[in-house]
């Protein structure tokens, strides 16, 4: 099951798309019940967060920072690529095809390599989450690699669609420190009216990969304390 992945479009070069296109907008906008006033918030607050509802157009798979990561690194290494991804409040954001919050958990669960997968946030039908600004210009997060998002902060605080323009003021990064625990940016932002979106089975893929991942490189670092220390015990009892 860990080697097998389902016929899709192959990329070979992991995208620095770092801010979102016209074309991105529509699509993001497309999310909301009032898209004419997503755009007008955008317009108006180009530096600020804002937050989409899940579930229609797109559900959202939110990571810890480094598995996260690797996840998306494995996605463009030896997979199809990603959808959209995003860092924010030190998690990250995998914008996957609509179901995909409801099949993955269930998928993990079959998965002899679940239990290795870190505990991940699974956002569809019903829920919201904070995406960062559409640029990454003076008020938002540098251009660092920290800082990845955590999804619906700003619908959990109030903060969601009963005021957008009002924003969340700590949800607002420091553009003095990219890496910061607040940053919020694009890893890959969206560019077109219709991103192609990972599905669940490719997901659980990603994540089996990158559990493996995490597992090899802890031996890696367990042999590489093990063997000085064994060495350093034979050359005391040698008397070396």
């Amino acid at each position: 099951m860990s080697d097998w992945l389902p016929e899709t479009p192959r990329n070979l070069a992991f995208p620095t798309t770092a801010y979102v296109t016209l074309a991105g907008a529509d699509w993001l906008a497309s999310a909301s019940p009032h898209p004419e006033r997503m755009h007008r918030l955008w317009a108006e607050h180009p530096a600020a967060p804002s937050v989409l509802p899940c579930g229609g157009v797109f559900d959202v798979i939110n990571a810890p920072a480094l598995f996260g990561r690797r996840m998306a690194d494995r996605l463009w290494s030896a997979g199809p690529g990603s959808g959209p991804v995003a860092t924010h409040r030190g998690r990250i954001l995998l914008f996957a095809a609509p179901g995909t919050a409801q099949r993955l958990p269930a998928l993990l669960a079959w998965e002899e390599w679940g239990s290795a997968v870190p505990p991940l946030m699974c956002h569809g039908s019903g829920d919201a989450v904070t995406v960062p600004p559409l640029h990454p210009g003076p008020g938002a997060a540098g251009a660092g690699t920290g800082g990845p998002g955590h999804a619906g902060a700003g619908a959990a605080r109030g903060c969601g669609w009963a005021s957008p323009e009002a924003g969340c003021p700590d949800d607002r990064a420091d553009p003095g420190d990219p890496a910061a625990p607040t940053g919020s940016r694009w890893l890959v932002a969206p560019d077109v009216r219709a991103p192609w979106l990972p599905g669940p089975e490719i997901l659980l893929w990603a994540c089996v990969r990158a559990a493996r991942g995490v597992l090899g490189a802890d031996r890696e670092t367990a042999r590489a304390h093990h063997e000085p220390a064994v060495q350093g015990a034979d050359a005391v009892l040698t008397g070396g």
